[in-house]
């Protein structure tokens, strides 16, 4: 049987969903996004929200098939538990997800809404979005002007990346800033 709502309400963030059943003694299928792996085999609890109720899943064991995670929760032990959460994203406490990120690695998040700063420390603008090509993820940055332009998330356009103080500097090159020719012609129209 599914545990009651848990009180304290912190930050969560989805890792998976609940595919379907796997076998007859309750685990179940879980969808992943690739490269997670060591994440997943590291938990040792998730939570799933089924009618606005927060529920958490102690996992027992955890392997991999194919492309998905084939988990056993303490509380589900048959086919008939596993179909009420079946199709329901998968959460963890998101200190925990932050813990096991490397220092290369940022959420969406905590990069939307920093200010962006120059080599030469001036501002440029701020991050209001996230994109991805297939070399990279880029970095949107709206200028103080309204205009935005993208960056790609690398280390070689972004040396500083400062979460603290919620700033991100850029190497500002020639080209990088597309929003150039349109403030040109802006001020060319006056």
């Amino acid at each position: 049987m599914l545990p009651k709502l848990q009180k304290k309400m912190s930050k969560l963030i989805s890792i998976g969903k609940i595919l379907n059943f796997h076998g007859i003694k309750g685990e179940v299928k879980m969808g992943f996004t690739a490269g997670n792996e060591n994440l997943i085999k590291s938990l040792k609890q998730v939570f799933v929200f089924q009618n606005n109720v927060k529920i958490p899943l102690d996992i027992v064991s955890i392997r991999f098939h194919k492309n998905f995670a084939i988990v056993k929760f303490k509380q589900i032990n048959s086919i008939n538990e596993v179909m009420p959460i079946k199709g329901l994203l998968v959460h963890i406490e998101e200190n925990i997800f932050k813990s096991k990120l490397q220092n290369d690695e940022f959420l969406i998040n905590d990069l939307i809404g920093a200010d962006v700063f120059d080599t030469e420390n001036q501002k440029i603008g701020t991050v209001v979005d996230m994109g991805e090509n297939k070399a990279s993820d880029l970095l949107q940055i709206q200028k103080t002007n309204g205009l935005c332009f993208m960056v790609p998330f690398v280390k070689e356009w972004v040396p500083v990346v400062d979460l603290e103080n919620n700033k991100i500097v850029i190497k500002m090159e020639n080209g990088i800033d597309t929003t150039v020719n349109q403030e040109q012609n802006e001020n060319d129209k006056i």
